[in-house]
């Protein structure tokens, strides 16, 4: 059996993505198989990607239908190809020398772990933390990143490993047997909570989500989609998040719950309010329609 399969998904940002590939190339030392999916890419990401094939894998993915399913592309072809451990790396991403092996070594010697991820700096920023675990917060239905924004030396840290509810998509190494017995990635999302939602689908399985702090890669945040306040993320950000909580309603009580949807759309109010002020009809529009994008799926569909 191969040892590791590191997917990295491409839309449009191809430096980004040889980037990426070059850090793996000179900071990994382990027996790996890196994976490019492009994910039907309208610029010339697939002819420069084409060129430098012979450095990994390439799936030109036909369709663009979000982040989980263009990974799940690249897991499916690494499960029929015999690989024990799947890496899903954001392309925006770069490691730092012995990352990678730091967690091979720790899932290794755990038979219990899911998924581990490392601590994720900001880039340029690598002092600076991005994420370093999360937990599920059930009341907003949202996950808060551990020590976000912290300026913490990357050699130091009171806790080695945490045991945590949420490891972001952005860097998860998983083990094939769990992706065998609970499945894919969940593709309703297209964008952002499809991460948050498989880490509940772990969790429920029994196995551990362990956040190790000595791991290290950093990331340039949100490069891909416009920054974590774009128009886009907004859009996504407001449908999914509903989506979410209708599919996982049953983790708090009818009080709590209706409490929390209330919360959702009172700050959903506020923030529509804010732009009308601000005459931002890009965002307001993206709320809009993120809301009702969110209604409209979870009208067609029931979760036993």
């Amino acid at each position: 059996m191969k040892e590791l399969a590191i997917i990295l998904l491409n839309y449009n940002n191809v430096e980004d993505t040889l980037e990426c590939v070059e850090s793996i190339e000179k900071n990994c030392e382990s027996d790996y198989t890196i994976i490019v999916v492009d994910n039907n890419s309208t610029n010339d990401s697939k002819d420069i990607l084409i060129k430098n094939k012979k450095r990994y894998k390439l799936i030109l993915n036909p369709v663009n239908e979000g982040f989980a399913q263009g990974n799940n592309v690249g897991i499916k072809w690494a499960i029929d190809n015999n690989f024990k451990y799947i890496m899903l790396l954001n392309n925006d991403t770069l490691i730092e020398k012995g990352s990678i092996e730091l967690l091979l070594n720790e899932m290794n010697s755990n038979p219990n772990i899911g998924i581990i991820g490392p601590r994720i700096m900001y880039y340029p920023e690598k002092n600076k933390i991005w994420f370093d675990g999360g937990e599920i917060d059930w009341f907003k239905f949202i996950v808060n990143h551990n020590n976000i924004g912290k300026k913490i030396s990357t050699q130091n840290s009171d806790k080695i490993k945490e045991n945590v509810s949420f490891l972001t998509g952005c860097c998860m190494l998983i083990n094939r047997n769990l992706i065998e017995q609970i499945g894919y990635l969940p593709e309703e999302y297209f964008m952002y909570y499809e991460d948050v939602d498989y880490c509940v689908m772990v969790k429920d399985a029994g196995y551990n989500l362990i956040n190790l702090k000595e791991s290290i890669i950093y990331h340039k945040v949100s490069s891909s989609s416009g920054g974590e306040d774009s128009a886009f993320s907004i859009k996504w950000g407001t449908r999914n998040r509903i989506i979410f909580m209708n599919k996982y309603k049953y983790k708090v009580d009818k009080t709590r719950y209706i409490a929390s949807v209330l919360f959702f759309y009172s700050t959903r109010i506020i923030k529509l309010i804010k732009y009308i002020f601000k005459k931002d009809k890009e965002r307001y529009s993206a709320i809009i329609e993120g809301i009702k994008e969110g209604k409209k799926y979870i009208e067609g569909v029931r979760y036993d």
